[in-house]
Parts: C-alpha cells; structure tokens; sequence
C-alpha cells in the first residue's frame, strides 16, 4: 500500500510540473542596419517574455540568401519546436524551408512571401499583401494629385520590396520609375534629389522604408524647394512621422511589424503546448497613417513599438 501511494504521489508530482519551454528560433532577412527590423525584434522579445518560450533571433550582416539559407539549415539542425522565417527570395530560400517541414519542424513565415509560404509548407504567414499595399498606396497618391513618380527601392533583389513598386505603379495609373539605392539615407537623399532636378515633372515619391528612404526623401524635396512633391513612405519612424504630422509628408504605410515578429512566436509556442494554430494567414497590415493620425503614432515608434 505504501508502495502504491508513493507511485501515485510521484505521478502527481511529474503531472504538476510545468511544460518545458518552447525553443523557437526566427530567421529574417532584415539587415543590421535597419530600424525596421529593431521593432520585429522587439515584438520577438516581447512573445518570448509573455510566453515563457526561449527564443532566438537571427539575420545576415547585409541582405545575403546564401547566407540566410545557411542560418535556416542551423536552426533546422537544432531541432526547434517551432521556426519563423521571412522569405524575400523563394528560389534562394525555399530548399531550405522545405528541409525543416520535412523535419518536422513546425514553420510560421512573416514579412515576407505571403505568395509562396503554403506552398513551402509554411502553417501561416503573418505580414501584409506588398502587391495590395503598394496598391492603395499609388491609389492614395493618385487621388492626391499626383502624376508622374518614383518608386525608390533600397534593397534590390528582394522580391517583396519588387511588389511594392508593382502594386505603386498599377495603383497610382501613371509613370512610375523605379530608383534602386542601397540601405544608405545619403545615397538614398542624393539619387531622389538628382531625379527631382533632372525631371521637374515628377511629383510623386515612394520610399520602400521610413527611416532609410522616407526621411532623406522628405530631406531632398526640401533640398530642392519642390513644395509641389508628395512623399510617402512604407513602414513608421518617428522622424519620418513628424514629417507627416508636419505636412512635409503626405502618409506612412504601417505593416505593424512589431506584430509580425510577435504573432508567429506567441503561436509556435501554443502549438507546441496545446496543438493550437490559426486556420490560415494573418494580415498585420497595411494601413495608412495621415496627418491626422501621426501625432499619435510618433511616441509609439521612438519605443520601437509601432
């Protein structure tokens, strides 16, 4: 009898311990550079927090598939309970994804490849259409007056940020040229402002980034005393707000990346406790910040939230 009751307490013992975390570990594409990626950071750190999961966040120095594959086949030989991945470039990316399904791996995709992720075998993507997204945006533009624009793209080969000048362009119903940069705020100043002076006719610009394209955009328009240029900008900064606010910017595009880095961590972790995933996708955005909402976003955004 004595025996059995120890048995029993033991079994109450073991069932009363709490479920080991989680390891989950997210590779995204986001250069180092790059406040953007901060506020997914800091939306990965928050879900590791809330649920207890242990968490790794990884990126390449500068943006480098090979490299970035390579981070995925590391993660996929540690055998996580669960792996976010973005994927900017399908054909680069895709082997290496597809090795971690066949592991068993369960795989959320953010940010980017919304257009590939089931057929790689992800089990959602969090993120925003950037075909859409662009869309309304030159939607918006357009209907602001605008005739004959840029679309300034700082990160070349990115297939996502190659959606965003298409959906710009088919949106906006006129000329729209794209202007390639790297992630460099004076490369990106000087090429917008050598587009301006060379083509009084251009009116309208779209950055691809806030703070690595909104801003020195907004500074070159004003370099060149062209009051007549509409700018706007994906992603949030607090600079690149106050320009909206200020009405030296027409809008910010927000994907809410803090979300896309939250999300996918915070249901990895309920799958592996309790087998819970939503049915399908979750869009994070897009959604337009004018002048009369930017105010209210600028403080959010220097804490690296919005």
């Amino acid at each position: 009898m004595k025996k059995l009751l120890a048995s029993v307490a033991t079994v109450a013992t073991l069932t009363a311990l709490p479920v080991a975390a989680a390891d989950i570990i997210v590779v995204a594409h986001g250069q180092a550079n790059d406040p953007f990626w901060s506020v997914v950071k800091n939306g990965v750190a928050k879900a590791g927090e809330d649920t207890g999961a242990n968490v790794e966040f990884r990126s390449p120095e500068t943006f480098d598939m090979v490299q970035m594959s390579q981070l995925i086949d590391a993660a996929v030989n540690q055998e996580p309970d669960g792996l976010v991945v973005s994927i900017p470039d399908a054909d680069a990316l895709g082997p290496s994804i597809q090795r971690a399904v066949e592991a068993g791996i369960p795989v959320i995709s953010m940010n980017s490849g919304s257009d590939v992720a089931k057929d790689l075998g992800a089990l959602l993507h969090v993120g925003q259409s950037e075909f859409d997204a662009g869309k309304a945006a030159g939607e918006k533009l357009a209907e602001m007056g605008g005739t004959k624009g840029i679309c300034v793209n700082q990160e070349v080969g990115n297939v996502s940020l190659d959606l965003r000048c298409d959906g710009f362009a088919e949106g906006f119903g006129q000329e729209v040229t794209v202007i390639p940069t790297m992630n460099d705020p004076t490369e990106v100043q000087s090429k917008v402002r050598a587009a301006l002076e060379s083509d009084p006719d251009v009116d309208t610009v779209l950055g691809l980034g806030a703070s690595l394209v909104g801003e020195p955009a907004v500074e070159a328009v004003k370099a060149v005393g062209r009051e007549d240029v509409l700018v706007a900008s994906f992603d949030l900064s607090a600079g690149f707000l106050q320009s909206v606010a200020d009405g030296d910017a027409a809008f910010a595009i927000d994907q809410q990346q803090f979300l896309q880095g939250y999300l996918p961590v915070v249901f990895l972790a309920l799958n592996a406790e309790y087998g819970l995933v939503p049915g399908g996708d979750v869009p994070s955005g897009p959604n337009l910040v004018t002048q009369e909402a930017a105010a209210q976003v600028i403080d959010l955004s220097a804490q690296g939230i919005r």
